[in-house]
């Protein structure tokens, strides 16, 4: 999603095509390499976009992570004060503030006209330093839920793979990381750059379609057995496919109703219904990928009151019809299956 305006006039003091990467202690590795990957290996000779990269730490490190792992970086803070790009890959806790250093950093970066960018839940030390105040904003959709709990000033979209404002860019989680960073090139230098930047990644140039296709069941650690909404939502997940309302629902919280809605609302960033459509959604998708039976039967088994409540509900949430999802299910099945013959 992109919701554009111009992009602030940079400082004289930084450089558009410097990009610095902002590393925290106990991140995940594999968030954390996405853009020192994308932006830290010159590929000049190969006609590719050319940055300089600053890994920079936003503490004192060196900073421990994923496989007992220790980096050592050549930059701290000061180094992300000479860049046009800030990025921020991931953030060890949803609920732990980011130290005050670094949201300074974050901060000072976006008043003089520097790009932010951060994926994943690196999204969480945007939104801790305020940038992120009353604008839509993506993350992983596992995250989503803690992101729209602690910071409520957040618009939260869990849908988009990408939402960039021209000076802040958010992006989906994981691998969705290097979808953001090929937009980043693509912004920079064209179609064309980042096209060609894919093919040597080995890597499409970018998916649209949003990160509803890649949902599923599991439960946040934080909504998890023996909590009140956790246990709610863990008998509705086993009832789906049964026509329960939200009072039923409710009941298995042990809350009045209105309780019920207040709390759900604020440690999910949603509705009791619109979760549980959203729910219905996910086994409607997994039926209709396994199964050819007709729309209304998969409507019934998904626990929908009609293919047409589906239909809507898939709309909402995915973005097209049940119909175009197996279409496009089958048709992306069908080619793997060709390119592994042919490989």
């Amino acid at each position: 999603m992109t919701l554009t305006a111009p992009r602030p006039r940079l400082a004289p003091t930084r450089d558009r095509g410097t990009v610095a990467v902002l590393l925290f202690r106990d991140a995940p590795l594999f968030e954390s390499s996405i853009p020192i990957s994308v932006f830290g290996v010159d590929r000049r000779v190969m006609g590719l976009p050319y940055y300089r990269l600053l890994v920079c730490a936003g503490e004192a490190g060196p900073l421990a992570t994923t496989g007992s792992l220790r980096i050592s970086t050549p930059f701290g803070l000061s180094g992300a004060d000479q860049a046009g790009t800030v990025i921020v890959p991931a953030w060890r806790a949803p609920g732990e503030r980011p130290p005050e250093p670094a949201l300074a950093a974050v901060r000072k970066a976006h008043k003089e006209g520097a790009r932010l960018a951060a994926f994943d839940s690196g999204v969480f030390v945007l939104a801790a330093a305020g940038v992120l105040d009353g604008r839509g904003a993506t993350t992983h959709w596992m995250y989503a839920p803690a992101l729209a709990r602690h910071h409520r000033r957040v618009k939260v979209d869990a849908r988009s793979m990408q939402i960039d404002h021209g000076d802040v860019v958010t992006g989906a989680g994981a691998a969705a990381g290097l979808d953001l960073c090929l937009y980043l090139v693509r912004t920079d230098h064209g179609a064309e750059a980042a096209s060609a930047l894919a093919r040597r990644l080995v890597i499409g140039p970018g998916r649209r379609s949003g990160q509803a296709a890649y949902f599923d069941r599991h439960l946040p650690s934080e909504l998890g057995a023996g909590t009140p909404i956790g246990d709610a939502m863990a008998w509705a997940l086993d009832h789906l496919a049964e026509p329960f309302d939200v009072d039923e629902f409710a009941k298995h919280s042990a809350m009045s109703r209105r309780t019920f809605d207040r709390r759900f609302l604020e440690v999910t960033g949603t509705t009791p219904l619109r979760w549980v459509n959203s729910q219905r959604v996910i086994a409607a998708q997994r039926i209709l990928e396994s199964t050819d039976l007709p729309v209304d039967e998969v409507a019934r088994r998904s626990g929908f009151a009609s293919g047409p409540a589906m239909r809507a509900n898939f709309l909402r949430v995915l973005g097209t019809q049940p119909a175009r999802y197996r279409e496009a299910y089958l048709a992306s099945r069908a080619r793997g299956g060709r390119e592994g013959r042919e490989g």
